[in-house]
């Protein structure tokens, strides 16, 4: 029988980049994040007497997307996997379907969502099939296994808003409870440099010194912003955050770029609608080309007056889903 669970995507606003501990994924600095509820992977899992390993496959479903996996990722997840049998204490091999609602590899966290909703589906097979009522794990003990396969996962666990620090992930109180997300998707292919790779090159600019001091300052300062309802503060530091980030890529050795012209484009007209309105959504950026942007409820007005604006450049991810360019 089939076990299927879910995860959802989360964007950081304070971001992870670089890491103490490689083999854990601890990072060299907290992140906060909020969720992003649409953007889920869903993942199943069945039992099969008759395998001799662990197989994985694209979940085939008329509403979710296409997905492949490279030989090394697809080997990062089984071996994953593996780690979870061991820790769950479950024998035997799987068949295993995953696929997301959103575009995959290309700076959306589907690594975040892919893992978080793999430990979720083995631990709810593990519950179904106990035979004394084993007791499940709690989100946090979850989000640590998860995390040693995709750091940002950890942050899945916990929704809308999830800070992550050096004893591991937990929910935190914001007064913003429910946003609105968009998503302008200035290049949906494959990243050439993996945010993996990402993590161990930005140690190498020259500009990484100090990193950890300015984010942590950062990540207090942004916390408060939104605690006191200061948006224009939290939009100030949320700017300057993604931007700090994608210098250390641009500087590191070799360099490398996210950005294209379409993000430099956008960037520069959401800056300029900030400037004249003095208020507009929450602006960053992952490891990718692509620029996410949190609203306020009551900004109905400038979600839908951004939508206008950019859907005749580019397509957009919102809450409604895949919004083709125009």
């Amino acid at each position: 029988m089939w076990v299927e669970s879910s995860a959802p995507s989360n964007i950081a606003l304070i971001k992870y980049m670089g890491k103490t501990d490689v083999k854990s994924n601890r990072p060299t600095n907290s992140s906060f994040s909020f969720c992003l509820e649409k953007l889920r992977t869903f993942v199943r899992v069945r039992q099969n007497p008759e395998l001799t390993q662990d197989v994985w496959r694209a979940y085939q479903r008329k509403d979710l997307r296409p997905i492949e996996l490279s030989e090394r990722g697809l080997e990062k997840f089984l071996n994953h996997f593996s780690f979870l049998k061991k820790e769950f204490k479950i024998e035997g091999f799987f068949e295993i379907e995953s696929a997301n609602n959103f575009p995959s590899d290309c700076g959306l966290a589907s690594s975040a969502s892919s893992y978080a909703a793999l430990t979720l589906a083995l631990h709810d097979w593990l519950i179904q099939n106990s035979a004394d009522g084993k007791l499940g794990y709690r989100p946090k003990e979850l989000a640590k296994l998860s995390q040693k396969g995709s750091g940002s996962s950890c942050r899945s666990f916990f929704s809308p808003w999830s800070l992550w620090h050096a004893d591991g992930a937990e929910s935190i109180q914001i007064p913003y409870q429910s946003l609105k997300h968009q998503v302008l998707l200035c290049d949906e292919s494959i990243k050439s440099v993996s945010s993996s790779e990402a993590h161990v090159r930005v140690l190498t600019s020259d500009l990484f010194r100090g990193r950890v001091e300015r984010v942590e300052a950062r990540l207090q300062h942004l916390i408060e912003a939104l605690r006191k309802e200061n948006w224009k503060s939290a939009y100030e530091i949320c700017w300057n955050e993604f931007w700090d980030m994608h210098t250390l890529f641009h500087t590191s050795v070799p360099s490398f770029m996210y950005m294209n012209d379409m993000t430099l484009k956008a960037l520069r007209l959401l800056h300029d609608r900030w400037s004249v309105k003095q208020d507009g959504p929450l602006i960053t950026m992952d490891a990718g080309s692509n620029i996410h942007l949190l609203y306020r409820p009551d900004q109905q007005s400038a979600y839908e007056e951004v939508l206008a604006e950019f859907r005749p450049l580019m397509p957009l991810w919102t809450d409604e889903g895949y919004l083709e360019k125009q």
